[in-house]
């Protein structure tokens, strides 16, 4: 009989359940991609993120359900092209300006250092406002190249240095997609080309950029108004030639000039989904670029190519069709750029870029806004509003308003215009009286002297005439003689003669604001003059009774 028992198996480790999550972690872990979608306001942003995520659209006409967050994030996984395995989780973060508040938060959300080597940034730009294109693209590039500062870690750099070689290695190392698919294993020539004029003199980071001109279908849509139609830009040269072709084409030569600068790719959409799907397969292209060859493997003299892409990217460039421009990063160069239109100098744009990122002066040279100002006007300027409408007052209004001022006005009485402005008494009955010259006193001794020279003048030998009625009267020409019986009036015999036979008031005497002497002083001179003309009239009546119808005596005396 066999005791012998069999031996105890091993004891299991101590930490099982961890080894265990272990390993199955490390067999279904799935990478991150992230996707950083910059734009403004209203530039097809929302619209970009459903194409990239094939998810739908959202409803743009229910206006009041659309909701604008500090920072727009969706995700959705990636699958393989038979759509049973999933590679990568996509995930999309989106701002809804460029406002420094919220691309502040960006670095919270995507920080560099940890994101870097799985990040594009895709800068979106609004075909109805072209003439913005250099301004929104110095905003996000140069916030781009804050971004990839991050904290300065040991960790970042390398991150950054891997990017950087694995951008240059795909300009270096880039052919255009043919129908023939590639060998597994192909070899490379070590050869390795210098990078064109103008390629990748910024965004040291590495960065993958992607420049998208949303609503491109609206390039040409306009009228013959400037500024009428959804862009507002066909009208500008509509009915002109081909001037208006002209002008986008050089748009597109500025932009391609700055998007070789950093290593950028240049695409046009619209509505269609073909455009839409195409910007996808080249998003997900970029995210699963391959690493670049290793240089050690250099010195055999030939290198394997990397490793294939699980997204290949099989559109051809294309540069002609207005409404669905391909720009892919690694294909493009001065000199392809210079052969879509000629006088275009690419040289020139890129140091007038240099300046613009550098705030010189204008005496440094050409700024990129300005040069491209003068291509593309800014029709978002509207001309400054027309004043107001004047209705003017009505005239019954006008007239009330003025009466009631004028009847509160002292001086309203026309006559003051004639007054003496030294004096203050009012105007009197039969003319202006406020004058010295013309008061009762002195009206009596004018009178006085008057009657005086008339009688000297009709009787120098102060001899009588009353019984002499042979004697022919004054003659009208001179002065009339006053009868020997009148006698002027002093004023004080006057003002109470007046008082005693003062008439009552006619209706059309004028009154003056003036005291009650001065009224009675007044009426007694009218009443003396009357008085004075009456008397004159009774004497001439006499004089003309007393002449002799035969003739004057006198007459025959001295024949």
């Amino acid at each position: 009989m066999d005791n012998s028992r069999p031996s105890s198996p091993d004891a299991p480790p101590e930490d099982l359940w961890s080894s265990i999550l272990d390993s199955v972690s490390t067999s279904r872990s799935i990478p991150s991609k992230q996707i950083i979608l910059l734009g403004e306001p209203s530039s097809g942003k929302s619209t970009i993120a459903s194409a990239l995520l094939q998810k739908p659209p959202p409803d743009e006409t229910k206006e009041d359900q659309r909701i604008d967050f500090a920072i727009g994030y969706n995700w959705a996984d990636v699958r393989d092209d038979a759509d049973e395995d999933t590679l990568a989780r996509l995930s999309v973060y989106t701002v809804p300006s460029s406002a420094p508040s919220f691309t502040a938060l960006l670095p919270h959300f995507v920080p560099p250092r940890s994101s870097l080597s799985h990040t594009l940034v895709l800068i979106t730009l609004d075909w109805t406002r072209p003439w913005s294109f250099i301004e929104e693209l110095e905003i996000w590039l140069q916030w781009v190249e804050k971004w990839v500062k991050g904290d300065g870690s040991r960790e970042l750099e390398i991150a950054k240095e891997e990017n950087r070689e694995r951008l240059q290695a795909r300009w270096q190392y880039y052919t255009e997609p043919s129908a023939e698919p590639l060998p597994a294993t192909t070899t490379v020539s070590s050869t390795v080309l210098p990078l064109g004029p103008g390629t990748l003199t910024h965004n040291s980071a590495g960065v993958p950029i992607v420049v998208v001109c949303t609503k491109a279908d609206l390039i040409d849509e306009g009228s013959d108004i400037i500024g009428s139609g959804p862009s507002g830009m066909g009208g500008m040269v509509k009915g002109k030639g081909g001037e208006w072709e002209e002008r986008t084409d050089s748009i597109m030569q500025v932009l391609r000039t700055i998007c070789l600068k950093y290593g950028a790719g240049l695409f046009y959409t619209s509505p269609q989904p073909a455009t839409l799907q195409v910007l996808r397969q080249y998003a997900l292209h970029t995210l699963f670029m391959p690493p670049p060859p290793a240089p050690a493997m250099a010195s055999a003299g030939e290198v394997t190519a990397p490793p294939r892409n699980p997204f290949p990217f099989q559109h051809k460039p294309n540069a002609l069709d207005r409404d669905r421009i391909v720009i892919p990063a690694g294909w493009d160069s001065w000199g392809k750029i210079a052969v879509l239109r000629d006088g275009f100098d690419a040289k020139l744009w890129g140091e007038a870029w240099e300046n613009d990122l550098d705030g010189s002066d204008d005496d440094a040279g050409p700024k990129a806004t300005r040069l491209y100002a003068t291509l593309v006007p800014d029709l978002s300027r509207k001309p400054p509003p027309l004043p107001p409408l004047n209705n003017p007052t009505p005239e019954q209004v006008f007239l009330a308003k003025n009466y009631d001022e004028n009847a509160k006005n002292p001086n309203r009485d026309p006559r003051g215009a004639f007054r003496n402005p030294n004096e203050t008494t009012s105007a009197g009955i039969v003319g202006p009286m406020g004058s010295s010259s013309f008061n009762l006193p002195n009206v009596e001794r004018a009178l006085t002297e008057m009657e005086g020279s008339a009688a000297a003048s009709a009787n120098p030998l102060n001899m009588s005439v009353a019984g002499e009625p042979s004697r022919k009267p004054p003659s009208r020409t001179g002065p009339r003689a006053q009868p020997s019986n009148l006698s002027v009036p002093t004023s004080a015999a006057a003002l109470a003669h007046a008082r005693a036979n003062a008439p009552s008031p006619s209706p059309l005497s004028v009154t003056t604001p003036s005291s009650g002497d001065d009224q009675m002083q007044h009426q007694a001179l009218k009443k003396f003059f009357d008085d004075l003309i009456n008397k004159r009239n009774k004497s001439d009546d006499k004089a003309a009774a007393g002449k002799s119808p035969e003739g004057d005596p006198g007459a025959d005396e001295g024949s």
